[in-house]
């Protein structure tokens, strides 16, 4: 795979995006499909109510349609594992779907239950689980930067629940500045590109450089100020995508460097719930902790652009140790 063709993977997500996002984006304007603000979040963001959300529509739709269209172009395009990815990323955006539907057109605030979800997200890492048994498939995990696996063996599929169930969430819950999720999933999904071609996994890195040219794609319409939100819809399905790709490429664990945005921003979730119960103090102003940098005075900018650096840097590290 050479760098001509990468440049046009991601070149091509990215004009699909940008084509869908200008048509549907109006459409989603007419429809009155705005997101509601809670009352209970920062000052600065009532003014965000009104602007259209499930943009996630416009970067799974491209995904899928940049996929197919791959397929006519270069070889071993569609394969179990891109397949498989797609199935999750589909499936995880729908529940996200079901959520974004069911608060923004239904006019039901609390949307899908937790509990719904969860069972969603499980019937999928299940359904996923079941198509990658079909062929060889280990389950062992690789301790990073080193040599040392541990076979699971048939707790790899809690492994595997847990994990996609994890950090779906755990992306949702960064989903709350213009363009930070859509910034920091464009790095992860690149650097697992890189991660594929350096080890000729090529379906993977084609697939990992379509989601971060359509990540860039969707950027034209999520920076501040947003003209869409992504979503539960977008949300979801990268996350749960993320994570199905740290275990097709057996480093499930680097997923915790590569997407540390997401972790410290689901930790500091925990910190605070944690805190609150046993103390009734919080530790933060708000969390997840990207709240808590707002009432603290800094920009929305520059918070998204801090974090943008610490999730370029993660992502660094280890693609230059396998580079080297």
């Amino acid at each position: 795979m050479t760098l001509v063709t990468t440049i046009t993977v991601i070149a091509v997500s990215f004009v699909i995006t940008a084509l869908i996002g200008a048509a549907i984006i109006p459409l989603l304007r007419r429809m009155k499909f705005g997101q509601s603000i809670r009352e209970e979040g920062p000052e600065a963001h009532k003014k965000k109510a009104g602007t259209p959300t499930m943009g996630g529509l416009i970067f799974l739709g491209s995904i899928i349609i940049t996929m197919l269209v791959l397929s006519y172009i270069l070889e071993d395009v569609l394969t179990t594992q891109t397949i498989v990815l797609m199935i999750v990323l589909a499936g995880f955006g729908i529940i996200g779907f079901l959520d974004d539907f069911i608060i923004v057109v239904m006019k039901r605030n609390l949307g899908l239950t937790s509990i719904q979800k969860l069972i969603g997200q499980i019937i999928i890492a299940i359904l996923a689980f079941f198509l990658l048994k079909m062929g060889p498939f280990e389950t062992t995990i690789l301790i990073p930067f080193t040599n040392f696996t541990v076979d699971l063996g048939i707790f790899y599929v809690a492994f595997l629940i847990f994990w996609l169930v994890g950090f779906s969430n755990a992306v949702n819950l960064s989903d709350g500045l213009d363009g930070l999720v859509a910034g920091t999933s464009t790095i992860a999904f690149a650097a697992f590109g890189v991660h594929g071609l350096v080890y000729e996994q090529y379906d993977i890195a084609i697939f990992s450089f379509v989601v971060a040219g359509a990540m860039l794609g969707f950027l034209l319409f999520n920076m501040k100020p947003a003209k869409v939100f992504m979503g539960d819809t977008g949300s979801l399905a990268l996350g749960g995508t993320l994570a199905m790709l740290s275990i097709l490429v057996k480093q499930e664990l680097l997923l915790l460097i590569i997407g540390i945005v997401y972790v410290i921003e689901t930790l500091s979730v925990m910190i605070q719930v944690t805190s609150f119960k046993l103390t009734g103090k919080r530790v933060f102003k708000m969390s997840p902790i990207h709240h808590h940098f707002e009432l603290s005075g800094w920009s929305e900018w520059k918070i998204v652009i801090v974090f943008w650096g610490v999730a370029l840097l993660a992502a660094i590290v280890p693609v230059l140790w396998e580079v080297m």
